[in-house]
């Protein structure tokens, strides 16, 4: 699946870090539920792949209160404004810099969608030791699918991430090395007054990068009033809703 350069991710991350934890509701109901699967036993050491601005590390830290918590994300603007103890480093889901089964516990919240998760995977693999514990929220294929709904016939430009279902992330968790691969599925649903807030919200949150064949330039105002309207046809009593397809993978090394 094509993914947006790295370059172009860690900045976009980089300008939403100080807009992030306003505009990250939906992000953090997600971290709720995946802390749900979290295992019992305290991990002597425990990663959150692709942190952000360290919603988790705050969760995990009240379970876990006595583990070495490592902070690590694309995005140093995002770890700056990290506040609870923990090993910070900037670095790339797809080549850790940590050692060999040197983890309890790998857990990331909404940061694969972004990588090859292929390779991602096997990084978790390879910095868990035997026995270790995966616990990895993404999002599938449903995800912003209002959007394309509203730009179908608009254009042919891309306007969301492709993203991998849950038969393929189970398969690829295998293929990486996991065992007792258990998949959760749901759909969390943001509303927004207008077309406008919606769209200011996505890039709030960095999630306004999208890989080839994407829009280069400005859309016109004939064809931005075009999407508003097709938008306005799935409004609810809530708002313009904008859902996130959210699958939940627990798994061990």
């Amino acid at each position: 699946m094509s993914r947006p350069a790295k370059t172009r991710i860690r900045q976009s991350f980089e300008r939403a870090a100080p807009s992030y934890d306003a505009a990250a509701e939906v992000q953090r109901r997600i971290c709720a539920q995946l802390a749900g699967g979290l295992p019992a036993q305290a991990p002597a050491r425990w990663l959150d792949a692709g942190c952000g601005t360290g919603h988790a590390l705050g969760l995990l830290g009240h379970r876990y209160p006595d583990s070495c918590a490592i902070a690590l994300d694309l995005a140093g603007a995002m770890l700056a404004r990290i506040a609870p103890p923990c090993v910070r480093i900037a670095g790339d889901l797809e080549a850790l810099p940590l050692a060999d089964a040197s983890l309890d516990l790998y857990w990331s919240s909404l940061a694969v969608q972004w990588c090859d998760l292929p390779r991602a995977l096997a990084e978790a693999a390879r910095v868990l030791r035997g026995g270790g514990a995966l616990r990895l929220a993404s999002l599938g294929p449903a995800t912003f699918h209002e959007l394309r709904t509203a730009f179908a016939g608009i254009d042919d430009y891309r306007h969301t991430l492709a993203f991998h279902d849950a038969a393929q992330i189970a398969r690829l968790a295998g293929e990486a090395g996991f065992s007792g691969v258990r998949l959760r599925s749901t759909v969390e649903i943001a509303h927004f007054p207008d077309l406008h807030a919606l769209l200011r919200s996505v890039k709030a949150v960095g999630a306004n990068q999208l890989g080839a064949g994407r829009r280069t330039g400005l859309m016109g105002r004939r064809a931005l009033a075009r999407v508003e309207a097709a938008y306005e046809a799935l409004r609810t009593p809530a708002g313009l809703p904008l859902s996130y397809d959210v699958i939940l993978l627990e798994a061990t090394r």
